[in-house]
């Protein structure tokens, strides 16, 4: 599924280059003759105020974003606005050990499983798996336009995406052998998403940081702490590799 969407989002980027070449541009010194970039983000997940049995990791709790981008220069300044297509890999680890689960196989409330209830012994990791397709948006802010390897940026925008898959995964031992489990559901997970943006950096690296506008379980459907639904959001900041 991953590499088919991975597909995707190759054959969009070849649309853009298609579309761009339609285009004529001033060729600049500094730069390869490549219409827009592709960039990789490598990111830590946190939660802001999730319940207590919400328990995530550090290192364990991690994203990787795969996203082309195309950058369309405002007039002759160093402003220019960025949109683009991509994917979103998120992963939040349990330091508890404990997963999510129902209170029952009839029940479609959402409840954070404690390891000796899961089913399975010895578990070893526990980890909540979110998939997303994201389009991107930034204005960006660029010292030296004309040679983008060499420049100062910062900008500023948000995202979009749509959950195209969710699964839990659990790693245990069992008779000496490490065994892994992935019970593949929704888990009432919101499935469309939106947040803001920010970055800083210089040619193609930078720093990022996203925040997520909407709760990671649909709004009144999610985990209860104190016999309240806790509509918690979450967050990722991390490091961006773009090329040229």
């Amino acid at each position: 599924m991953i590499k088919k969407l991975a597909g995707i989002v190759i054959l969009s980027g070849i649309s853009f280059m298609g579309i761009s070449q339609t285009i004529p541009t001033k060729k600049t010194s500094g730069r390869p003759d490549i219409p827009g970039t592709f960039a990789v983000e490598l990111g830590i997940n946190g939660d802001v105020s999730g319940p207590k049995d919400f328990d995530l990791g550090f290192w364990g709790s991690r994203t990787v974003n795969i996203y082309y981008q195309y950058e369309f220069r405002i007039l002759k300044s160093g402003f220019s606005f960025v949109p683009g297509i991509g994917l979103s890999m998120e992963r939040y680890k349990f330091k508890n050990e404990y997963t999510l689960g129902y209170t029952s196989s009839t029940s479609s409330e959402i409840i954070m499983v404690p390891p000796e209830d899961a089913g399975v012994p010895n578990i070893q990791k526990s980890q909540l798996i979110t998939n997303y397709i994201d389009v991107p948006v930034e204005l960006r802010f660029s010292t030296n336009p004309d040679d983008p390897s060499r420049s100062f940026k910062i900008s500023v925008g948000g995202r979009i995406g749509y959950l195209y898959d969710s699964f839990t995964k659990l790693k245990y031992k069992q008779n000496g052998e490490v065994k892994k489990l992935k019970d593949k559901q929704d888990f009432q997970l919101t499935k469309i998403r939106y947040g803001l943006t920010g970055r800083i950096g210089f040619g193609g690296f930078s720093l990022f940081g996203y925040y997520n506008l909407t709760p990671l379980f649909e709004e009144g459907k999610g985990l209860k702490e104190n016999n309240q639904y806790n509509d918690f959001n979450t967050f990722t900041i991390g490091i961006s590799f773009a090329s040229f």
